[in-house]
């Protein structure tokens, strides 16, 4: 393709050298640069793509994207561009290099703290049942109709993501459901994309290690919401305090889900237990597999979603009936001889914790002890460790704080930090202990007849990383080889 045709929509500064040069891809690793290819330079979060141009040449790049106006060596049988955003820059590249993907599938963004990817997974279930192929990226997968791609980020760089729609197109999708995190908004990984819709599920204290203000978090998220155009739909959370201002800029036709208050799509809890959701869902009853009034908010979304794709509530609600959510989402496990219940849940921020604990709570008979394990991830925001440690310990009977996903961080240091500023009455609920299958195994230990066990923040993750290792450690299979052993 022609540098000229994916240039299209970038904000040129300056040009040194042809436009009119062959190129064979896009890239913004160096190593991955060869003969034909773009190397766009983007300032990342860890790293500089200007100190690296040097590579992309030699590995044989013939075009360099960049925005550092300090960059002064010309190599003359190169192209230079020069553009106002590198990141923005390597979005629109890609999104013209593929084809313009998104413009030929009705793509939906999920963008929110907690309730992402089960709203995501729902929808391409969903779609699935009522006969499209569909696409699905998210945190825990992607899939191109029946077949699996690993995730290994909840939104994927701008090249992989517009790669990976194009995949979608080609494979014949008529509909993709995508997770689209405040991370993926801010570095324009999502830029460009064309959204048939866009769903707001909820705003809570995460990500401050990068956003560094809640402000900003939340100005960011909005920001998705205010690049839809006038042809979308813009579905938001009425019971969220800030649902109504995720909307306010938007040029998409606006729509709110709500169990508290007036919406387009009003639900009612009739019923809450270990068998499901009973609903009231614009005056229809449904029973639902999906446990919870966190899963109550999630299935309205989807609903919205469905309805505003086109599709008729009656067959979107009968298929919803029989869905089962995200892998690690409430996954629960029963022991066979004391009817121990183990919830495994990807719970990693203090609302989303609440939530769960909350739930487990409606479903206590009256006599059960909740014991919750529960970690915070290393590198990532601390001002939640010791939230999430105080709710932990004002939910649970007993509480067993351990190691998330350290990372380069000491584990030991981690859970002193969720220990600060414990109120007494919390001190005297919880234990420490850094390996987490010890943990898992204590907590089972403790344990009597129909308990009930939260282990808490890692979900769907099949590996726990330490100094940069990742080891392979799958909390429900530790869960299985755990009630075996001690015969519950």
């Amino acid at each position: 393709m022609l540098l000229s045709d994916i240039l299209y929509k970038v904000n040129i500064r300056s040009v040194a050298g042809s436009t009119g040069v062959d190129v064979n891809d896009i890239q913004i690793d160096s190593r991955k640069s060869k003969p034909g290819s773009v190397f766009v330079a983007v300032k990342g979060a860890t790293a500089d793509g200007h100190q690296f141009i040097e590579k992309a040449i030699e590995n044989g790049a013939v075009v360099v994207v960049y925005e550092d106006s300090l960059l002064k060596t010309h190599d003359s049988r190169l192209t230079y561009v020069q553009v106002e955003n590198s990141a923005a820059a390597a979005a629109y590249m890609a999104n013209n290099f593929f084809g313009r993907p998104s413009e030929k599938v009705k793509l939906v963004g999920v963008t929110g703290t907690n309730g992402k990817t089960t709203i995501a997974t729902l929808l391409y279930k969903l779609f699935t049942r009522l006969g499209y192929k569909c696409g699905l990226l998210s945190t825990v997968e992607n899939q191109i109709g029946s077949a699996k791609v690993p995730a290994t980020h909840t939104t994927p760089d701008a090249i992989s993501l517009n790669q990976l729609l194009s995949q979608m197109v080609k494979e014949g999708c008529s509909h993709v459901f995508m997770e689209t995190s405040s991370h993926a908004i801010h570095q324009h990984r999502v830029t460009g994309l064309q959204y048939a819709g866009g769903l707001f599920s909820n705003i809570t204290h995460d990500h401050l290690d990068y956003h560094k203000t809640f402000d900003e978090y939340i100005r960011v998220k909005k920001s998705f919401f205010d690049s839809l155009s006038s042809a979308a739909f813009a579905i938001s959370n009425a019971d969220d305090k800030r649902g109504t201002v995720m909307l306010q800029n938007t040029n998409a036709k606006k729509y709110y889900y709500s169990l508290k208050t007036l919406a387009e799509f009003k639900g009612k809890i009739l019923d809450n237990s270990l068998s499901g959701l009973v609903m009231n869902v614009n005056d229809i009853e449904v029973h639902f597999r999906l446990i919870g009034e966190f899963n109550a908010y999630n299935l309205l979304a989807v609903y919205g979603a469905a309805i505003c794709l086109g599709e008729d509530k009656q067959e979107v609600l009968t298929a919803l009936s029989v869905l089962t959510g995200a892998e690690g989402r409430f996954d629960y496990m029963v022991s066979a001889k004391e009817k121990v219940i183990a919830i495994v849940d990807y719970a990693h921020t203090p609302d989303a914790l609440l939530n769960v604990l909350a739930t487990i709570k409606k479903l206590k008979k009256g006599f059960e002890q909740v014991i919750t394990v529960v970690g915070c991830g290393g590198d990532r925001d601390r001002t939640k460790r010791p939230i999430m440690a105080e709710a932990a310990c004002e939910y649970s009977d007993k509480v067993i704080f351990t190691s998330d996903n350290p990372r380069s961080e000491d584990p030991a240091q981690i859970i002193k930090d969720m220990e600060e500023g414990l109120s007494a009455a919390a001190k005297r609920k919880y234990i420490s202990i850094v390996d987490r299958r010890e943990a898992i195994k204590t907590a089972i230990s403790l344990a009597k007849p129909e308990d009930i066990i939260l282990i808490a923040g890692k979900g769907h993750e099949k590996y726990q990383e330490i100094k940069g290792v990742k080891n392979h450690f799958d909390d429900k299979k530790v869960v299985k080889e755990i009630f075996e052993i001690l015969g519950k």
